[in-house]
C-alpha cells in the first residue's frame, strides 16, 4: 500500500501545484463543487418536502382515526357499555400519542427544510462571489493576454523593417530549433 500511498500523495501535491500556478482552474474547481453542493442541497430539501407532506397526511389519517374512537367511546357509554367504552378510550390515547410523535417528526422536518434553505442560501452566495472573482480573473487574463500580444506586435512591427531574406532565415532557425528539440525528446524518452 506505500507505493500506492506515495503515489496518491505525489499527484495530489502536483495537482495542488498545478492549481497555484493556474488560479483560475481552482476557482472552476470550487464552482464546480459550489454547483454540485447546490443540486444536492435542493434533491435534499425536495426530499424533505415530501416526507414533509408523507408526515401531514399521516397526521390527518391519525386525526380521524381518533375522532373515530372518540365517538366510539361516546357510543359506548351511552349504550352502558363501560368495558367497549375503556378499551375504546385506550385506543383513542394511544393514537393520541401517534399523532403527537408524528407532529414532533413533522416539525423536525420542517426545521430541517428551514436549515436546509439557509444552506442553499449561503452556497449560493458563495457560488456568486466565486463567479464575480472568476471574472475578474477572466477580465485580468484577457488584459494581460492583450497587453502581451500588444507587445508582441509592437515588437514584430519593429524588426519587420528587416529584409525578407532575414524572415526566411527566422523560418529556417524555427524550424531547425523546432525540428532538434523533438529529436531531443525522443532521445529522452527512449532512455
Amino acid at each position: 500500500m506505500g507505493l500506492f500511498d506515495d503515489l496518491s500523495r505525489f499527484l495530489e501535491n502536483r495537482l495542488e501545484e498545478f492549481l497555484r500556478n493556474n488560479p483560475h482552474l481552482e476557482l472552476e474547481a470550487l464552482l464546480e463543487q459550489l454547483r454540485e453542493q447546490e443540486e444536492d442541497t435542493l434533491k435534499l430539501i425536495a426530499d424533505l418536502r415530501l416526507q414533509e407532506k408523507r408526515s401531514q397526511e399521516e397526521i390527518l389519517s391519525t386525526a380521524q382515526e381518533i375522532q373515530r374512537w372518540h365517538i366510539r367511546v361516546q357510543k359506548a357509554k351511552n349504550a352502558g357499555r363501560e368495558d367497549l367504552a375503556t378499551a375504546a378510550g385506550e385506543r383513542e390515547a394511544a393514537l393520541l400519542r401517534e399523532g403527537n410523535q408524528r407532529w414532533g417528526h413533522m416539525q423536525g422536518l420542517k426545521e430541517r427544510i428551514n436549515q436546509s434553505q439557509e444552506l442553499l442560501r449561503k452556497i449560493q452566495q458563495r457560488r456568486q462571489e466565486v463567479q464575480a472573482k472568476a471574472a475578474e480573473a477572466q477580465t485580468a487574463r484577457d488584459k494581460a493576454q492583450t497587453q502581451q500580444r500588444f507587445e508582441t506586435s509592437g515588437w514584430s512591427n519593429k524588426t519587420s523593417n528587416y529584409s525578407s531574406g532575414f524572415d526566411d532565415l527566422e523560418e529556417k532557425f524555427r524550424s531547425w530549433e523546432t525540428q532538434d528539440e523533438l529529436e531531443q525528446m525522443k532521445r529522452n524518452l527512449g532512455k
